[in-house]
């Protein structure tokens, strides 16, 4: 054989290609979980953001904080792009300030003042767009935000 035969048949010329057929799909792979994880993560912030602003909403005063359904409906318009949003607690509550339990009767705290609290839990589904064995396909994301009604 010639030189020229015996250099082609001890190189590398295909390595490269034999390489890239083993990397490829690991960097896919890595590239879908990042796409994953950042759907998951914008669900996430949707959910815990549409909680606070119902809560917002409802500690501006105390005629919004006896309003449950202006909180619902100020928790879901924060989210309106996201389908699945639910919002499954729009509530008020009290509390005396020397943290024993109140039931908003003005009698309740006798050695405290009242406060009171609005409390709103949110709710979305996550679903993945790939199925990876070993993996739920949907996944439960929830909101809670508590705030303390000014009066």
């Amino acid at each position: 054989m010639s030189r020229r035969k015996l250099r082609l048949a001890r190189g590398e010329s295909g390595s490269a290609l034999l390489e890239m057929a083993i990397v490829a799909p690991l960097l896919i792979l890595i590239l879908v979980g990042a796409f994953e994880l950042g759907r998951f993560a914008q669900l996430a912030i949707v959910v815990g953001n549409a909680a606070r602003a119902g809560v917002q909403y409802g500690a501006h005063d105390l005629v919004t904080a006896n309003d449950n359904a202006g909180m619902r409906t100020a928790a879901l318009n924060d989210g309106q792009n996201m389908t699945g949003l639910s919002v499954t607690t729009a509530t008020h509550f009290c509390r005396c300030a020397d943290g024993s339990s109140s039931t908003c009767q003005p009698t309740d705290c006798s050695s405290s003042h009242r406060l009171l609290f609005v409390q709103v839990d949110t709710n979305g589904a996550f679903a993945s767009l790939f199925h990876l064995p070993g993996v739920p396909a949907t996944f439960n994301v929830a909101g809670h935000a508590v705030m303390r009604v000014g009066q």
